[in-house]
């Protein structure tokens, strides 16, 4: 079976890698653009594109795949390449780009997703980061023939995936990259021997993963500390959770949430600080935070972290992030 693959993070080259581990014949990879990365802002190669470059695949990097759009050159240009290559479907994950009507018409078996969630559940942008905030107890991949509607096609496979109380974006990211690298490769066999079933998504249960917001990251401390743990984790790696103390940005990257508190002190009230954690009051609950990073500075534990920037009980983080 001949395959485009179109995809840009690392979550898409897991997939392409397993692939290609697998032998399917991959005659173009469709990746986002170069973008500027680093302190010196220097164009940087997608993993995807670095992975195709390395194993000999080529690349075509449309900034638009629409003919009548702001780029009409990059989509024809891409269209001729889509055709030239001949493929028989192609597979997508995290590509980034819209894919008009034209590019789901164009391989015979269509356009298939790997989509890190359990459909309807959580459409959209940040299935993972969205699974983690709202506290949901299990998440999974989801195997989609893709139609024109934003995570709207049928269901071809799907496989479960329990979220841990102290899971994190990052690390829940590299298990479902795993797993929809697995599961692609298993629903390209079944399609080769007619084995796969689509099945329609239900209507009840439709969630939207809108895309994280650098401002969400902002702590608002009069929320539950259960909520803010689950925040925490939701934006560790990115944006990354954070407040002000002093005057100063504060990132907070672990934390977990505790009942009770003290009689009296507001949201973002220090309680006491040390070698365990800074225990900070909320609305509802105490958050101790375990892992914190000064602006410019490193990622460190707590006790690390008091050693450089002494914390004392009665001071109070404020939301605004300096």
């Amino acid at each position: 079976m001949r395959i485009i693959f179109a995809g840009t993070p690392e979550f898409a080259r897991v997939a392409l890698e397993r692939l290609h581990a697998a032998g399917f014949e991959i005659p173009l990879v469709l990746t986002q653009p170069d973008r500027p990365a680093g302190r010196g802002m220097k164009l940087q190669a997608s993993p995807v594109k670095q992975f195709a470059l390395e194993h000999g695949m080529a690349v075509a990097q449309p900034r638009s795949l629409r003919l009548d759009g702001k780029y009409p050159e990059d989509a024809a240009a891409a269209r001729e390449a889509i055709l030239a290559a001949r493929a028989d479907t192609m597979v997508v994950a995290a590509y980034g780009l819209i894919l008009p009507q034209w590019v789901l018409d164009a391989p015979p078996r269509g356009c298939l997703n790997i989509h890190a969630s359990l459909l309807p559940r959580w459409r959209g942008a940040a299935p993972i980061h969205r699974a983690i905030e709202a506290g949901d107890a299990e998440t999974g991949v989801t195997i989609m023939q893709m139609d024109a509607g934003l995570d709207t096609g049928d269901m071809l496979l799907m496989e479960r995936l329990p979220i841990a109380a102290d899971d994190t974006t990052g690390g829940l990211h590299d298990r479902l990259a795993a797993l929809g690298g697995r599961l692609i490769v298993e629903a390209l066999e079944l399609a080769a021997c007619g084995g796969l079933i689509a099945v329609k998504q239900p209507e009840a249960g439709v969630t939207y993963a809108h895309k994280i917001e650098k401002a969400e990251a902002a702590i608002d401390w009069a929320l539950p500390a259960t909520v803010l743990d689950r925040r925490v984790r939701a934006f560790n790696p990115f944006p990354g959770a954070g407040s002000s103390l002093g005057g100063e940005a504060v990132k907070v990257w672990s934390a977990r949430a505790e009942a009770g508190g003290a009689s009296g002190a507001s949201p973002g009230q220090v309680l006491a600080a040390g070698p365990e954690g800074i225990r900070v009051m909320t609305g509802d609950g105490v958050l101790v935070l375990t892992e914190l990073q000064r602006a410019g500075g490193k990622r460190l534990p707590v006790a690390d972290f008091l050693r450089g920037f002494p914390v004392a009980p009665g001071q109070v983080f404020d939301r605004a992030v300096s």
